[in-house]
């Protein structure tokens, strides 16, 4: 799977990334987005983003009453279209919404989106944006004559995230827009901006394409969603975006290590780093040793271990996915400071894709681990992994890639084993998707 990117926004003439991100300077998310919302929705508070979710859905803020939730989504089984051709056309203007965090005007929030150095956690902004995602599928899915959606819609992947500002706030008010960008049959992508108040105007701090699948009430197979018609250049132009992302996702995948061989240049960098580690005292390829400033990958990995409490549940009673991406994003960054004896500074998150639900109650496996290095440059690889109480066997269920930005020059990695090699590879061919200048300083990058 391609790289879910979190690049930043180039900040200086000429480091812009082509057709990605928002522009420069401050702009009124209004008029931000492709087309002009003459009539757009208020402001939604962040707070309320997962009440209108279980509104929608029916579904209990008590945990005991979540049975009794579930069964009564069986009757909305009706309600599903038998083929796409049966649901009515909407505009991207149709799913468009816009969600106020108000760290400014309402400091009793910033607790929990504050960071030690005084900075906004990206973490949490990574749970706002999950639950916005959601939530904009189901304004462009809705049907009106019903209170309660039949859909289950889920987050199946985050394909990219642009940041776009050097640091962010917990002393001024954020705002987030979408709206539903590009529709197949039964997924959607959704494109997502975040802007953050400076004076009088928000500016342009990030950029995000999440991509939704639509499920039956049940959650237990697909279901259609309701088609989407551009009505301008831009929008068709978003539309073809939409259908280019879906494919470079298929080809990325395609080449996989865990399904094809390395290429000659990747076998012959394999090969060069086991030869550079062989001890020349003697003649044997058993006999190991590390170059100057460098680490065995082995030696850089940390562990965590969750318990998936009723708390951390979804609206459909499944671990909320933002909460694994927010664990899985600050394990990596407390892994990149380890490694590299400094503060780290996130650059890009890779594959973000949810390959499993998590079930509440069960036990979630982190296990992060640096994989690349190149001068300040350090990619981390977290595996997540989950079990149940009463079965032991462990099931995947995400792996995210994610690279660091250190203060100063890190040491390099060494593969010990064929394993840990195509580990190197992979975290080699995530670095080198990224479109991020090396002139960009430290202070450009976001932390935890």
């Amino acid at each position: 799977m391609r790289r879910a990117a979190l690049r930043l926004c180039a900040l200086g003439k000429g480091l812009l990334t082509p057709g990605r991100g928002l522009t420069q300077g401050s702009q009124d998310p209004r008029k931000q987005g492709i087309f002009h919302i003459h009539e757009a929705r208020p402001p939604i508070h962040v707070n309320h983003v997962r009440d209108k979710l279980r509104e929608i859905v029916g579904a209990s803020t008590n945990w005991r009453d979540h049975v009794k939730a579930m069964e009564e989504r069986k009757l909305l089984h009706s309600f599903l279209a038998e083929s796409q051709k049966g649901l009515p056309p909407r505009r991207m203007k149709d799913s468009y919404i816009e969600v106020l965090l108000p760290l400014g005007s309402e400091p009793e929030l910033r607790e929990k989106y504050l960071t030690v150095q005084n900075t906004v956690r990206f973490g949490r902004i990574l749970e706002d944006l999950d639950s916005l995602g959601v939530l904009i599928c189901y304004m462009h899915t809705k049907i009106h004559s019903v209170k309660m959606s039949p859909l289950s819609i889920v987050t199946a992947l985050v394909d990219k995230i642009d940041m776009c500002k050097k640091s962010l706030s917990p002393e001024q008010d954020i705002k987030f827009s979408g709206h539903v960008s590009w529709v197949g049959k039964t997924s959607m992508e959704v494109k997502m901006q975040m802007f953050q108040l400076h004076g009088d105007e928000f500016c342009p701090v990030l950029d995000a394409t999440f991509v939704m699948v639509a499920r039956d009430s049940e959650n237990k197979g697909p279901a259609f969603v309701n088609p989407l018609i551009p009505e301008s250049p831009e929008e068709e132009e978003l539309f073809r975006q939409g259908e280019s992302n879906k494919g470079r996702r298929i080809a990325f995948s395609s080449v996989s290590l865990l399904k094809m061989a390395p290429s000659a240049e990747e076998r012959t960098t394999v090969h060069e780093m086991f030869l550079n580690t062989l001890d020349p005292k003697t003649i044997s390829f058993q006999s190991r040793v590390l170059p100057p400033n460098a680490v065995w990958m082995e030696n850089s990995k940390l562990k965590s271990l969750e318990i998936c409490h009723p708390q951390e549940r979804n609206i459909f009673n499944r671990i909320f996915g933002g909460f694994l991406m927010r664990k899985a994003y600050e394990l990596a960054w407390a892994t990149a400071c380890s490694f590299g004896g400094s503060r780290a500074f996130v650059v890009a998150v890779d594959d973000i894709m949810f390959q499993k639900p998590v079930e509440v109650g069960s036990l979630l496996f982190l296990s992060s681990q640096v994989c690349f290095t190149q001068n300040n440059y350090i990619q981390v690889r977290v595996h997540s992994e989950v079990a149940s109480l009463q079965n032991k066997e462990h099931t995947t269920t995400n792996v995210f890639h994610f690279t660091f930005m250190s203060e100063k020059e890190v040491p390099l990695v060494f593969p010990r084993t064929y394993g840990e090699s195509m580990l190197y590879l992979d975290g080699q061919r995530h670095f080198n998707s990224m479109s991020v200048p090396v002139t960009l300083r430290k202070d450009n990058f976001v932390e935890p």
